[in-house]
């Protein structure tokens, strides 16, 4: 019967319309550069966790530590692999929601924007509100970055259906920047199966994004930069420079986006090569991760040939662990990499055919898509005010790193059910919710606020110019413990009039500056 299918398909192939920008595997040389890329991004993670978090690598990193014996469960590959589960329980027309529930089936999101979508599951929101901004407090860091190498892998050299499914999908733990990383990962997976030139794939999946992104402009900047003959050391100061002030978060997607794809372009197709240049990109980065998806990208391209002999020995065949982040994974985890290879392949032959291409016993014929611009998705901070109070406006609200990567950062800008968290971009100005009046004969101004336990912020209430109170908010113990603050607002009945309430947090060493909580903010 194999025989007879062989023969039907080499009579009918000619049916099927391949143009010269389509393309073939052999079904072996599909799975092996699928095992390629998932072997990849572990050995990049395991080589790369000294440094995450940490100061950057200076010396090169050449082998895996020996303690690990086999594949360890991580997120970085964890949500992949419940991603592809959820892909054979439902079908390629998998909703974000069913993925969702996937997730909480199987206790995924231990960290970070993940860990959020895990909470937000278990409190009845679904996806994709478990990624978006209204909910998800750290929608801008890494989570669907990390998570997207299996898309580009089920969609080869199908950079276009890559990124919708990255973008689809993303959005259980991420939204706009956030999941724009997942396009981009997954867009330079998928070309990695088509193209030949490392920089090529950079400089093409970048094109996936709009460039009003600032997940783009960080990718423009790069390959400017390179294209001018800017060293990787050069490109990497200049993106932490400009990007991780902006998104002080150690997790972020933006500048860790830029470091992966500086490591993508200098690494040249080498995996050791690749790899380093993440480690080597920036102190305090996500540098694991990043090097996890660059890693990825090398071994679509080139197989599993590409990943040194002695790292694929020593990883094994098992992927194992039953604890992530001290969330108990449910079911434990114990699978073989050679068969998670076959399954993800599986999932990417329907993909393949779904999208006119073809599969035969011996081979995959992949119609290949030329790169088209996704539309844009994008979110500004000030937009959080729709959805608190829209009769108010926010201005110079900051991200910032709480719960997400290095502990102990600044505060960040979000919300939490009826609550407003802020934190300013801009420490010097402030941040400063406004809104523009005409008042009644008995005006009052209500709000209540707080401060986290230890830190503390100024409270300054200003009727046009005039400042009208002016106060220190601080908490001495843990829990919200809600101070009301009230201004009489009779004395400019009649007028239309500008009141500006702004947030400061440089208030001398005697208070660590922390966020600001708002709630119940009334105009009587």
């Amino acid at each position: 019967m194999t025989h007879l299918r062989h023969v039907l398909w080499t009579l009918l192939a000619p049916v099927f319309c391949f143009g010269a920008d389509n393309f073939t595997l052999t079904r072996p040389e599909y799975e092996d550069r699928i095992h390629a890329a998932w072997t990849a991004q572990i050995a990049g993670v395991l080589m790369g966790f000294q440094f995450e978090h940490k100061a950057a690598a200076v010396a090169p990193v050449d082998r895996i530590p020996e303690r690990y014996k086999n594949i360890p469960v991580d997120d970085d590959w964890y949500y992949e692999m419940v991603a592809i589960r959820a892909f054979e329980k439902h079908g390629i027309q998998m909703t974000v929601e069913q993925l969702g529930e996937q997730w909480k089936l199987n206790s995924a999101g231990s960290w970070g924007s993940s860990e959020q979508a895990r909470l937000l599951l278990a409190n009845g929101i679904k996806a994709p509100d478990t990624g978006h901004p209204r909910h998800n407090r750290l929608w801008f860091s890494i989570g669907p970055q990390f998570s997207a190498d299996v898309y580009g892998m089920i969609a080869p050299g199908m950079p276009n259906l890559a990124a919708q499914l990255a973008r689809k999908y993303g959005r259980v733990n991420g939204y706009a920047e956030g999941v724009d990383g997942a396009v981009f990962m997954a867009g330079m997976v998928s070309l990695a199966f088509v193209e030949k030139d490392v920089r090529t794939i950079v400089k093409k999946a970048a094109q996936l994004i709009d460039p009003r992104s600032p997940y783009r402009q960080c990718l423009d900047m790069v390959i400017a930069m390179a294209e001018r003959g800017a060293q990787a050391a050069e490109v990497a100061g200049a993106v932490e420079d400009r990007w991780h002030a902006e998104y002080p978060a150690t997790n972020n997607a933006v500048a860790n986006g830029g470091l992966t794809a500086l490591a993508v372009w200098f690494g040249e197709g080498d995996f050791l090569q690749t790899v380093n240049h993440a480690f080597r990109g920036g102190d305090f980065t996500d540098a694991d991760c990043n090097a996890a998806n660059a890693a990825a990208v090398v071994g679509a391209l080139k197989g599993m040939k590409s990943v040194p002999p002695a790292m694929v020995k020593q990883l094994g065949d098992r992927i194992q662990g039953t604890v992530m982040g001290g969330v108990v994974l449910t079911p434990p985890v114990d699978e073989s990499l050679a068969e998670l290879t076959r399954r993800t392949a599986a999932v990417g032959h329907q993909f393949i055919t779904a999208n006119g291409g073809a599969v035969s016993p011996d081979r995959v014929k992949v119609a290949a898509q030329k790169v088209t611009v996704q539309p844009v998705e994008l979110f500004q901070l000030r937009q959080l005010m729709q959805y608190w109070n829209p009769e108010w406006q926010m201005q110079r609200a900051g991200v910032g790193g709480a719960g997400g990567g290095m502990r102990g950062l600044r505060g960040n800008t979000y919300l939490d059910g009826e609550v407003l968290a802020t934190y300013p971009r801009d420490e010097v100005r402030g941040l400063v919710l406004t809104r523009t009046a005409t008042l009644s004969a008995s005006a009052e101004l209500t709000v209540d606020v707080d401060a986290d336990a230890g830190r503390a912020w100024g409270l300054d209430i200003h009727v046009d110019n005039e400042r009208v109170a002016s106060k220190i908010i601080e908490s001495k113990k843990a829990g919200r413990n809600w101070q009301p603050v009230t201004v009489d607002l009779r004395p400019w009945a009649g007028r239309n009039v500008t009141l500006r309430l702004i947030q400061r947090v440089l208030l001398g060493p005697e208070y660590a500056p922390g966020n600001a909580y708002w709630r119940k903010l009334q105009l009587r």
